[in-house]
């Protein structure tokens, strides 16, 4: 890794520094400081570019590191000894995988007897519940090995959830989720088959039922049903809820006979929403709960079951974990190509290298998916967030290719793009809800968290319509402008009153609702930023003018003392993603130059573009220092995976730190090659 570089001083206080006579849009942000902090900026911006080009594969795209995940160890160790248990016998495929694993659970408490879903999390309900049971299945002959770590375990579930008597225990896991039964009854699941809830029928009175018979229907019913999980959770409505019915049966006769009915033709829908590569969404947890699922009510035989078992062995790293997902390959790749659009070094990103495989354009044009997604149905045009088989096209990848290959393309014509670009455009405004926002996966599905229109999801969207829409056919550019407008009136509605938006994916674990609205108000602001300078649009400028200045005076507000951002108000632990998302945004308004002053609008004063400078040079210096230090690559658990589970990603401090920068340097450092 290239030395950081060490320029002398630690840049001068801003107060006391006139005030250039020519516009921020002309001139930067950086100009607007101390020449030696604005040398500081542009040396730490080339190296982050620097860094992050060389994290590429060989074949030329970014594939990045998830954290390994305690839960999802907890969830594939388990998988693997009720198959065994199944089996009658111990099977010597698994033989290293579970000593490793167990062992790295013993050795990754935290102090306090739990467990968090990474190494840098809290411990949770959840993640402890789980890594406690599946250390109950410990082989006898290693079983002394992990007594400690048990006993710690079951004082700490007793601290936080009262006890561990199986109704104390189920109580507390489902007051954890509330309505959405996605995560608390896999968990209930899985407790029920290592022997946590008691024995026999008696444990799974605990589990409630999952109505797995509805998942017989037509797909296109879905939407209607209603169900208690979210879209992307079916592979675990069907195996979950055949293992209730398997192990305590409704007393319904009706319902009894309905579900015995339903059994193979649901089993048959699960086979053929089963990725090639056994691994449901690429992700250990739900691959996990539907094969411990089948593997523990009578299936363990089923192709599913032998798919998920060799997905979950080939998963497993040396040190005998299991991360939450394969890979973010996708999604880091637009986040990278868009994080170096403006240093001048995304050329490089984009070349074809000796030995490499196609172009980055190439390769991203390759993800698109061309057919109907047999897992939701999505129609062909969208992208997944990785180009593995087990991936599902959703509105957060698609939109972050669009505006990728927007920067690739560098407006010229190109004979790959239009086909692509229509049908991504066009699938993002099919999957536009009622309410002008955009959910993750599925259109009008429920009204569960994750299916939900969310306004990052949906700035996103905004992003990409606004980057592609001159380029579309005149109907086409016509249904892009009406959801432009339908997107920003449902952002409009999103909006706190306190000026910030609250995100679906990203969390933060110091935020006492977890709730991490320093992301979601940084993408929302800079989506809107650039709808405000869309003057072919008035009337969407304006109304994103008017939504900008009270995001821009929550950011400001909520701005640590030392120049660093949290997860929001009342945050104090600062984190270099959170940090470098809030300055790229602010500094993104400073250089769009959105009218002086930004009107913050319900009651409060105008935010001037003056008042800016404070607050970004006290970020600059403390994101610059950290670049300086080597610090800056330090990544904090601030991914939020389905139903509260956390990770964190080796390359986000990387990508957003480069594109903080990007927007801080003095003046736009190169283009982005065609």
């Amino acid at each position: 890794m290239p030395q950081p570089p060490h320029a002398s001083g630690t840049g001068d206080s801003s107060a006391g520094v006139p005030a250039r006579e020519s516009s921020p849009d002309a001139d930067g942000v950086a100009g607007e400081f101390a020449p030696a902090l604005a040398h500081r900026i542009r040396q730490a911006a080339r190296l982050t570019a620097q860094v992050l080009l060389q994290a590429r594969v060989p074949e030329g795209h970014w594939k990045g590191e998830l954290s390994s995940s305690a839960l999802s160890t907890a969830t594939a160790l388990t998988a693997l000894r009720v198959l065994e248990q199944a089996q009658g016998l111990p099977d010597p495929r698994f033989t290293q995988a579970l000593t490793s694993g167990f062992e790295w659970l013993r050795r990754h408490a935290n102090p306090d007897g739990g467990w968090g879903d990474t190494l840098r999390s809290r411990s949770n309900l959840s993640t402890t519940t789980l890594c406690w049971a599946a250390l109950g299945l410990v082989p006898a002959a290693a079983a002394a090995g992990v007594a400690d770590a048990v006993t710690r375990a079951e004082q700490w579930l007793t601290r936080e959830a009262g006890g561990i008597h199986p109704d104390q225990l189920a109580l507390a896991v489902i007051a954890r989720y509330g309505k959405d039964r996605t995560f608390s009854i896999p968990i209930l699941t899985l407790c029920a088959l290592a022997g946590r809830l008691g024995p026999g029928r008696e444990a799974w009175r605990h589990v409630i039922p999952l109505p797995f018979e509805l998942a017989a229907c037509p797909h296109s019913w879905f939407a209607a049903l209603r169900l208690p999980v979210v879209s992307y959770a079916l592979p675990a409505l069907i195996a979950i809820g055949q293992a209730r019915h398997h192990h305590r049966p409704s007393r319904n006769p009706f319902a009894r006979l309905l579900r015995t009915l339903t059994r193979q033709p649901t089993l048959a829908r699960l086979t053929h929403l089963q990725p090639a590569n056994g691994g449901f969404l690429e992700a250990t947890p739900l691959t996990s709960f539907v094969t411990l699922s089948l593997a523990g009510s009578g299936q363990h035989r089923h192709p599913v079951v032998a798919k998920g078992v060799e997905f979950l062995l080939r998963s497993r790293r040396p040190d005998g974990s299991w991360p939450i997902d394969t890979n973010l390959s996708t999604w880091v790749t637009t986040l990278a190509i868009n994080a170096l659009a403006e240093q001048g070094r995304a050329a490089e990103a984009g070349q074809r290298e000796p030995g490499a495989g196609a172009t980055l354009r190439d390769w991203l044009l390759g993800q698109q998916y061309r057919a109907v997604h047999p897992y939701t149905r999505a129609a062909p045009g969208g992208w997944a967030w990785t180009d593995l088989p087990g991936g599902v096209p959703d509105a957060d990848d698609t939109a972050g290719a669009l505006v990728a290959l927007r920067h690739l393309a560098q407006g010229r014509r190109d004979a790959a793009l239009p086909s692509a670009v229509e049908e991504a455009c066009r699938w993002l405004l099919e999957l536009q809800n009622r309410d002008g926002g955009i959910p993750t996966f599925c259109r009008g599905w429920g009204n569960l968290p994750f299916d939900r229109s969310s306004p990052d999801i949906t700035a996103h969207g905004v992003r990409a319509w606004l980057a592609w829409r001159q380029d579309l056919p005149t109907p086409l550019q016509a249904r892009a402008e009406r959801g432009l407008q339908r997107a920003i009136d449902f952002l409009a509605a999103a909006q706190a009153k306190d000026g910030s938006w609250a995100p679906l994916w990203f969390g933060n674990q110091h935020v006492p609702d977890e709730t991490n609205r320093t992301y979601g108000t940084a993408r929302v602001l800079s989506a809107l930023t650039e709808a405000a300078a869309a003057s072919e649009l008035p009337a969407i400028a304006a109304r994103a003018r008017a939504l900008a200045g009270p995001a821009v005076h929550w950011l400001l507000s909520t701005q640590n003392p030392d120049g660093s951002w949290g997860g929001g108000a009342g945050d104090g632990t600062p984190s270099i993603e959170e940090t470098a998302l809030a300055l790229e945004a602010l500094a993104a308004v400073w250089r769009q130059h959105l009218g002086d002053p930004i009107r913050s609008g319900r009651g409060r004063e105008s935010v001037s573009i003056a008042a800016l400078r404070p607050g970004l040079q006290r970020g600059a210096e403390w994101l610059v220092a950290r670049v300086e230090s080597g610090t800056w690559r330090e990544p904090s658990p601030i991914g939020f995976y389905f139903a509260r589970l956390w990770y964190y990603e080796a390359l986000y401090p990387v990508i957003f730190t480069t594109g903080a920068l990007r927007q801080l340097a003095d003046r736009p450092m190169g283009q982005v090659p065609s």
